[in-house]
């Protein structure tokens, strides 16, 4: 590889990714196009860069490096020149210095002769690409730094799912002709086609229509490392749903509805924050449940809904006053998913007096110290 020749780089590319495939591993169309991006950059006259730009790009298991450093050997040991054609042929930059710890293919040892230089080249040690967002989706929100949470709530709106579904009361035409309610007009008006004989029988059905969701919020001072995070979760799914409710729980119950439907997100937190002004406070999930109950939820908003309740199960009030406005709450939602983060921790048992007291009216109780724990929890909630 020549450092003034111009190389059709797409080409380059192509062909190694072939070769790779050949070789037993996966080199996509995405990432063939990553390595010719990279190799606009890096350049063609050094190995070592040509080397670490594919196998930061094809490489994604540690057992991936060796079969593709020899494939890269083999490749670009015996191949041809390659001119210029095509849209994406590309004059390769003047290369900038290297980073100290850059492997190069040019710099093996030269204490065992041909042999050895040839086996130094075939196994290098280098770190396996990964990627920043695998990362960040199954770290804790509690260890994040701003920055990190920052990001995690941009990959927030990436967990939308589709919205609850139940059978509604209006009936609708179907197309089917078993099942459902005989449509007598419609059946006698397509009859006319046929010289009054109705050869087809039309009916209605039942529709559907989204199922309410409601999220109760613990913002407490206990739930303050996730608090952000799970305000963030329910106003991407106000955004992305219909009929979705949201109120926090501290030492009073506030509904938080209105303000996190801002599409800002910074603003939809912000109006949350003055909205609650127990924010980081106390707990008294029992005296807060049942003003949920007694306010708005027996009236109607979490008649046949899912309630989705995200608390650490902390509790300064009595576990008995919990157990029964859980109960009472059980009794008319379709479905109660309570969401503790402290659950994905190792060894974790539910023995605090709020958790043991409301876990058993609870359908199903999952962690949500993640964004792939959200992930789930939007599965479930789909369901």
């Amino acid at each position: 590889m020549s450092a003034t020749a111009t190389t059709d780089l797409a080409a380059l590319a192509t062909g190694f990714s072939r070769s790779l495939r050949g070789a037993g591993l996966d080199a996509p169309p995405s990432a063939t196009i990553d390595f010719a991006e990279a190799l606009a950059l890096v350049g063609t006259s050094e190995p070592s860069h040509v080397f670490w730009a594919g196998q930061t790009c094809f490489c994604r298991r540690e057992e991936d490096s060796e079969p593709y450093a020899a494939t890269f050997r083999a490749y670009f040991g015996h191949v041809a020149p390659i001119y210029p054609r095509g849209r994406l042929t590309t004059v390769p930059p003047v290369p900038v210095a290297r980073p100290p710890a850059a492997f190069d293919i040019d710099d093996a040892p030269d204490d065992g002769g041909e042999d050895t230089q040839q086996d130094q080249r075939v196994r290098p040690r280098l770190p396996v690409a990964y990627s920043a967002s695998e990362i960040l989706r199954t770290k804790d929100f509690a260890l994040l730094t701003e920055a990190e949470l920052a990001e995690a709530e941009r990959l927030m709106v990436t967990l939308r799912s589709r919205a609850p579904m139940r059978r509604g009361r209006r009936l609708h035409a179907s197309h089917d002709s078993i099942g459902g309610v005989l449509d007598v007009r419609r059946t006698l008006k397509r009859s006319l086609a046929n010289g009054g004989d109705p050869v087809r029988l039309s009916r209605r059905v039942r529709g559907t229509r989204p199922r309410r969701v409601v999220f109760l919020l613990d913002v407490s001072g206990s739930m303050s490392a996730y608090a952000r995070a799970t305000l963030r979760f329910a106003h991407s799914t106000i955004l992305s749903q219909r009929s979705v409710e949201a109120f926090t729980l501290g030492t009073r119950c506030t509904r938080v509805t209105r303000q996190l439907s801002w599409r800002d997100p910074d603003a939809a937190l912000a109006r949350v924050a003055a909205s609650a002004p127990d924010l980081e406070g106390g707990t008294r999930l029992g005296e807060c449940l049942r003003e949920f109950n007694e306010s708005w939820g027996l009236g109607g908003i979490a008649r046949g809904a899912i309630v989705v309740l995200i608390s650490d199960g902390w509790d300064r009030g009595d576990p008995l006053l919990l157990a029964t406005q859980m109960a009472r709450l059980a009794n008319v939602a379709h479905r109660v998913i309570w969401v503790n983060p402290l659950k994905a921790s190792a060894g974790y048992e539910p023995l605090v007096r709020g958790m043991a007291a409301a876990l058993p009216f609870t359908d199903e109780f999952l962690s949500g110290h993640s964004l792939d724990a959200f992930d789930q929890l939007a599965q479930v909630m789909s369901r």
